[in-house]
């Protein structure tokens, strides 16, 4: 997408346009049928020349502060990120390669946090590196019962 067209005309109603087409009342909706799809994956599902992956991450995380959400919403966007970095699961060992992996998962969910959840995904991260799940752990969305343990819906 680096010709911008991503960034032309009404992103949003093109956003929305291409979830409604889809048959999905919402963007999380349509999300939701995807659990352990990158946001990248989901843009390019909706429109590869002309959605990108912050506009679904945007859009997702505008429709959670709405329905008071955000905690399950960055569970959410653990999953994808666990999904995309560690296809296999949580390795069962350490070492300089798959430390990198999961450092990057963490990195950047840590990065799509808004900063009124920064310091709960923080302490929530490192709860994980501290005492990691078993080896092969893959959560299949944000309901997981290790993910709602770590950060739990509190919702303002």
């Amino acid at each position: 997408m680096s010709d911008g067209q991503a960034w032309q005309g009404n992103v949003k109603a093109r956003l929305y346009e291409r979830v409604q087409e889809r048959g999905y009342a919402s963007l999380t909706a349509f999300a939701e049928a995807r659990p352990t799809v990158p946001l990248y994956v989901l843009a390019e599902e909706l429109g590869r020349d002309d959605i990108a992956a912050v506009q679904v991450l945007s859009g997702l995380l505008a429709e959670a502060e709405q329905r008071k959400h955000v905690t399950r919403f960055l569970r959410d966007v653990l999953v994808r990120e666990l999904a995309e970095s560690l296809p296999n699961g949580w390795p069962a060992v350490m070492d300089d390669a798959t430390r990198g992996e999961v450092a990057l998962a963490l990195g950047t969910w840590t990065a799509y946090t808004p900063a009124t959840h920064e310091e709960r995904v923080r302490r929530a991260g490192d709860a994980l590196l501290a005492t990691p799940p078993p080896p092969g752990w893959r959560p299949l969305g944000p309901d997981d019962e290790l993910l709602r343990t770590l950060l739990p819906d509190e919702e303002a």
